[in-house]
């Protein structure tokens, strides 16, 4: 959605001006591109490094940069649950924190260190270089606010792939009160 939605904000309509092959399983795109199919690839990581470090293809955009701050991970809780454990919502709001705080506050190879356990399956070198292409695309916000602007931005986009059938006020739906 949010690869079409940028084609559509540069002018390219993605039903008529190209083909969108979406019959790939998620997992084994990559694959299928290295492979033959296709011009391009949407992929994650560590897959797009992985084929640039194996000279299949280059990474040329980042839909993270090209679509703005698009809210890709957000927690929900019910109203009564945190209303009833405002400590537990508290506390993991600041453990996100810390985590935001780290990636902001040192280097590539420092966080690459501190994540590997989590990615034994990627080697050191590749996700140094994973981390560093977050650091130099901003990937990282500074705080945990979930801001009204990425919240419309991301109804424009549910929007626009016609999955969201009515626009819900921000107010109804998020709270900020713990991260601030």
């Amino acid at each position: 959605m949010v690869f079409e939605y940028i084609l559509k904000m540069n002018g390219i309509d993605p039903t008529t001006d190209l083909t969108i092959i979406q019959n790939i399983d998620f997992g084994v795109t990559a694959e299928a591109f290295v492979g033959g199919t296709g011009d391009y690839t949407v992929e994650f990581e560590p897959h797009a490094t992985g084929i640039e470090k194996d000279g299949s293809g280059y990474v040329i955009a980042s839909l993270g940069v090209d679509s703005g701050y698009v809210p890709y991970t957000c927690f929900s809780a019910l109203g009564s649950y945190m209303k009833e454990h405002p400590e537990i919502i508290q506390s993991f709001t600041r453990g996100i924190q810390k985590g935001l705080d780290y990636v902001n506050s040192h280097s590539s190879e420092e966080i690459a260190k501190v994540i590997q356990p989590q990615f034994e399956e990627t080697d050191d070198d590749t996700l140094k270089t994973i981390v560093e292409r977050y650091h130099s695309q901003d990937t990282w916000k500074t705080d945990t606010i979930f801001t009204e602007e990425a919240f419309e931005l991301l109804q424009n986009i549910l929007e626009e792939a016609g999955v969201l059938e009515q626009r819900v006020d921000y107010d109804a739906l998020v709270t900020t009160q713990f991260s601030k």
